[in-house]
Order: C-alpha cells, then structure tokens, then sequence
C-alpha cells in the first residue's frame, strides 16, 4: 500500500515537473519571439525643394504736409491728387484694378515749442497709403523702380519693402514626404547591412513640420521671391534577419 502511495506521488511529482518546464520553455519562446519582433532602427529622411512665392504685398505710402490749418483742405486734395497718380502708375506697368486697394488717409498734427513753450511752428500732415495684393510677383520689383519717377515729380513716397508668400505647400507635400521616407529607408538600410540584418516595414513615423525659409537665410520667409522648403521625417523600422 506504501509502495502504491509512493509510485502516485512519483508520477504527479513527475507530472508536475514536466509542465512546469513546458510553461518555462513556452513563456522563454515567446518572450524570444518578442524580443526579435521589436528588433528596430529608427531613422531620419530629409527633403528639401526649391520654390518661389506666389503671392505678393506691396505698400506704398505718401504723405503731404502744410505749415497752417487753413492749408489742409488744399492738403487733402493734393493727397487725392498724389494718390490717383500712384494708382495710373501701378495700372499702367500690369497691375489690375482688383489688385490695388487705396487706403484711408490719415491726418496728424504737430506742435514745435521753445524752451519757454512759446509755439515756434505747426505741422499738418496727410498720410494715404496703396496696398497691392498680386501674384505678379516678378511684376512688383520692376514697377517699384518706377515710382522714382513720381519722387521726382515732388511727391513724397514711401517705397515699402514688398513682402513674398509661398501659399502652395499642401501641393508639394505628399511628393515632398515621400521623398523623406525614401531618404530615411536608405539610411536604415545602410545601418542594417552594417548590422548584418534587413529593413522590413514600418513601425512607426513622426513628421516633423514643414519649415520654408528665403533662399541663403536661416530666418525669415517673406523677403526673398525664391525660398526653400524643408522637412525631415523620423521613421522607425522593423528589422528582419
């Protein structure tokens, strides 16, 4: 009976035993298994492109100016009188009517006084300005040369810096990303030969935000009519033995 009990507690203990190394040797497996599943290489692709802008703004400004108030009526229509003759300017070298829009003109006034506060002279002043909106972008540096002809005419003019605009990136960014998907593969891959593995698909990918910058700058983008744009992908890839 002894010899009975004793051969049970053998078999279970037995029984026992081999499952407990079966689970061990399936839970080592999968955790292997695991393991070489997240095996990955993370890599950056970059693409760049050149553009110009497509939009452009343009401000000029002009101001008239008088010693007395009984001069402002006469001041504002000299004012109307500089502005028409801005508006046939920018209508006579290419620009259209839907591309100009004349401002409200300002008027200001100026006080002089001596160290006794005594009123030594008055200054009246009207300041228009002319916004031109326009996708002639070439067309607005060659005409801003032109108003010097009305600078020497007497007019006084401020010849505003004209401002560039890239609005097309939502047109070049699926090629544009593709691109630095293509560039992060390469990279990858030339990590992976080093490791003695192969890329297999992707794990995972962060686009980094598209940056445009004027052509030579490292800051700025409205200043320059030729710009570059720029974006760099993060990419993690599987490897594969």
């Amino acid at each position: 009976m002894k010899s009975n009990n004793r051969f049970e507690i053998l078999i279970m203990g037995s029984v026992i035993a081999f499952g407990i190394a079966a689970c061990g040797y399936f839970i080592g497996q999968t955790m292997y298994n695991a393991k070489v599943a997240i095996n990955t290489a993370e890599a950056k692709g970059l693409a760049e492109k050149r553009v110009e802008a497509d939009l452009a703004y343009w401000t000029v400004e002009y101001t008239v100016t008088g010693k007395n108030k009984d001069e402002v009526p006469n001041l504002y229509k000299e004012s109307e009188e500089d502005q028409e003759k801005i508006v046939a300017l920018l209508l006579e070298n290419g620009f259209d009517e839907d591309e100009i829009t004349p401002g409200v003109i300002h008027f200001s006034h100026q006080d002089f006084r001596d160290d006794d506060n005594v009123l030594v002279e008055e200054r009246y002043f009207l300041v228009g300005s002319i916004e031109v909106s326009t996708k002639k972008v070439r067309l607005v540096s060659r005409v801003r040369s032109k108003l010097n002809k009305l600078i020497a005419q007497g007019l006084n003019i401020r010849n505003n810096a004209p401002s560039y605009h890239f609005t097309e990136l939502n047109k070049i960014k699926p090629v544009m990303l593709k691109e630095a998907t293509k560039n992060a593969r390469l990279a990858a891959n030339e990590f992976a030969s080093n490791a003695g593995v192969q890329v297999g698909g992707i794990r995972s990918a962060r686009q980094g935000s598209f940056i445009i910058r004027d052509v030579g700058e490292n800051y700025g983008d409205t200043a320059k009519i030729e710009k570059d744009v720029r974006v760099v992908t993060n990419i993690t890839f599987y490897l594969t033995k």
